[in-house]
């Protein structure tokens, strides 16, 4: 879905880092991070709401770490008398960390806010929208960084912009981390991301309504109810969620879907297969807020029915299409727009399983059902679509003269989907120590680099089409040593992608994960 251009938000923290490094103007900061503001013609200043502020120790129900600290902000200007914050964390290790950034919505925000991440002496620029989305954790990317504190490993933003009024920005957020939120009198002691939702919400600044609507009595059912609340709470105010009480924080979220394994065997060993369902009866309500039929969200379960079973028949030979269900679900009924729930497949039936540890398997599953969320969107706004490509096959780099190397690969055509046709590729290249930078766009299937001395380049290529981008091939890399005697060609040994062994006998049904764990 991002791929295709698609903003996503998950319920749950995202990212399996256990690091979590946040740099804030109120926060004392940990050995080696650095808070720097610079000021030009417009300085930066204490903004008139609330903001982000981390305290020592662990969150207690109710807290809430958005309403405890303050925001910066600065009027907006042209790039040459621009003042910038500077958000330098100091990472123990090496490794990818999640990037999020905070900030306040206020009258006069601007929706083009310059933020740069800086990662391994690359830059990447974004420009965010921030007449919506303020007061929580907004997501801009994955990156690598290097062990340490530098100014090759941050984020700078500025208050340049082509509209006049304010930039505000709060706290910057590096890493998933560990659980902090306590129940039960005790954390977790897991990484965030292994916790439910109703613990990341409170950690996003959601209000307690949103995260425990059962008043904190049951923390399973305030999990899966507050995916719904936090989706409406985020989206109140958009165009798809019409709120008059402007509690909402106008992020125009366009429909929901919830991704389930279901329980159930099927006596025969045969497939339990996917079922979907939706809720198009609202305790006699049969319109969104927004004026919009609930019979969308029929069309949608439908749609990702069909496509989540045509593809696995199609590729498998055998899949089984259990059937849609409107029926009254909170996943499916609570949303303040279009929703639908997808039961995958059983997780208690072997059958089911032998495909469900399968990384192919899951591909082709993640793929047709964003497909159905692509065709359901195109049709809602009565558009065409082109679906992505796959990632290049065929990958290899050969030297074809004494410093220079040529990158070769093959478009690979969807065999699923006429429309899924590479029109061009995005080569990324990493030299020495530095990281992947953001990629040149070329036409042909092959692309010849001069490689300076001594340095390791590395590569990797995408296909890229007017649905999208493909999935990365592999990292391939190359070096040029003058004083070298002869070549050296090393190969990657792996060579199969599957799931884990499989035991089927006579006594025994299951997964031998000692012979082979996949």
């Amino acid at each position: 879905l991002e791929n295709a251009g698609a903003i996503v938000f998950t319920p749950r923290e995202r990212d399996w880092q256990k690091e979590e490094i946040i740099v804030d103007n109120d926060q004392r900061l940990s050995s080696g991070s650095l808070y720097t503001e610079t000021n030009n013609k417009y300085a930066w200043e204490t903004a008139p709401t609330k903001g982000f502020a981390q305290h020592d120790g662990n969150y207690a129900d109710g807290e809430n770490p958005f309403e405890q600290g303050s925001v910066r902000m600065a009027r907006t200007t042209s790039q040459k008398k621009r003042s910038q914050i500077s958000y330098q964390p100091y990472f123990k290790e090496a490794g990818k960390y999640a990037v999020y950034v905070s900030y306040q919505t206020l009258v006069n925000s601007v929706d083009d806010a310059r933020y740069v991440v800086c990662h391994k002496g690359e830059e990447t620029v974004f420009h965010v929208n921030q007449q919506m989305g303020g007061g929580t954790w907004v997501y801009l990317g994955t990156f690598d960084f290097d062990e340490g504190s530098s100014e090759f490993n941050r984020v700078v933003v500025s208050n340049e912009s082509k509209h006049k009024g304010v930039v505000t920005s709060d706290a910057i957020r590096f890493g998933g981390g560990m659980g902090n939120i306590v129940r039960g009198g005790t954390v977790s002691g897991l990484p965030r991301s292994l916790e439910g939702a109703r613990y990341y919400a409170q950690w996003a600044g959601a209000p307690r309504e949103v995260y425990a609507p059962n008043d904190g009595a049951n923390d399973y059912n305030d999990d899966y109810n507050m995916r719904s609340l936090m989706t409406n709470w985020l989206a109140g105010g958009s165009v798809y969620v019409p709120d008059s009480t402007d509690t909402g924080k106008k992020v125009p979220i366009e429909m929901t879907l919830a991704v389930h394994s279901d329980a159930g065997v099927n006596p025969d060993n045969g497939i339990v297969g996917t079922l979907t369902i939706c809720t198009t009866d609202n305790e006699g309500k049969t319109e969104y807020d927004s004026g919009l039929s609930r019979t969308v969200s029929k069309e949608y379960a439908n749609t990702l029915l069909n496509s989540v079973y045509e593809d696995l028949s199609a590729k498998y030979k055998t899949w089984t299409k259990r059937g849609l269900w409107d029926r009254n679900y909170s996943e499916t009924r609570r949303p303040a727009v279009p929703a639908a729930i997808i039961e995958t497949l059983s997780h208690q039936n072997f059958k089911d399983m032998t495909y469900g540890l399968d990384p192919n398997f899951r591909f082709t599953l993640a793929r047709a059902i964003y497909k159905a969320m692509l065709r359901t969107v195109a049709k809602n706004h009565d558009k065409g679509y082109t679906v992505q490509p796959l990632q290049p096959g065929n990958f290899h780099i050969e030297f074809t003269g004494k410093d220079k190397v040529t990158l070769r690969w093959a478009a690979v055509n969807d065999p699923l989907e006429a429309s899924a046709v590479p029109t061009s590729y995005n080569i990324y290249t990493a030299i020495g120590e530095g990281g992947f930078n953001n990629g040149e766009n070329i036409r042909s299937t092959s692309h010849s680099v001069e490689l300076q001395p001594g340095l390791l380049y590395r590569f990797r290529v995408t296909a890229v089409n007017y649905g999208g981008e493909s999935f990365p091939t592999e990292e391939l890399a190359a070096v040029y040593q003058p004083d070298a005697r002869q070549t050296i060609l090393v190969v990657n040994g792996f060579h199969r992608l599957s799931g884990p062994a499989v035991i089927q006998d006579e006594q025994r049904l299951g997964f031998d994960l000692d012979s082979d764990i996949g």
